[in-house]
């Protein structure tokens, strides 16, 4: 199975986000942590994991990027379990076995955004709107040089 993983390509989230996810965990949109929130209202740090922020599954830090990679079953259950626990301690399912089934629909999606090859870069991005949050996901394509110039060569002395 394939599923987002936090990706850090540069150090821009850890100044971005508070916190920054950590690179090589699994990751969801996450968009539920905004459930209820007036994203216009939004600023700075907030502002920016509204608009771009993926959550990672062990921090609960963001990431401007994940990549697709390839998870076990094993591996998936434990993004469901700690999703379950985090919706009971931080918003407040009342049980754990209560909070299991939007867990597992959060995992359900992001493993469904990740119909690309191992490897693909994923971004996202959301927006408050009149009639709710709209999110759009898009694969990021390295550019790549189609003509190549040396800017060096070894001569021997």
């Amino acid at each position: 199975m394939k599923f987002p993983r936090s990706i850090r390509l540069d150090q821009s989230d850890q100044s971005i986000f508070a916190p920054a996810a950590e690179p090589g965990e699994w990751a969801v949109p996450g968009s539920f942590a905004f459930a209820g929130t007036d994203a216009t209202g939004l600023d700075g740090k907030e502002k920016l994991a509204f608009h771009t922020g993926w959550l990672g599954s062990d921090s609960f830090g963001r990431s401007t990027l994940v990549e697709v990679a390839e998870i076990d079953e094993a591996g998936f259950f434990a993004v469901v379990e700690r999703l379950a626990r985090h919706f009971v301690d931080g918003y407040g399912a009342p049980t754990l076995a209560a909070a299991l089934p939007a867990a597992r629909e959060e995992a359900d999606y992001a493993a469904g955004l990740c119909e690309h090859p191992v490897g693909s870069l994923l971004a996202l991005e959301r927006e408050a709107t009149a009639d709710g949050t709209v999110e759009r996901y898009r694969i990021v394509r390295p550019a790549r040089a189609t003509d190549h110039t040396r800017i060096w060569e070894i001569v021997p002395d």
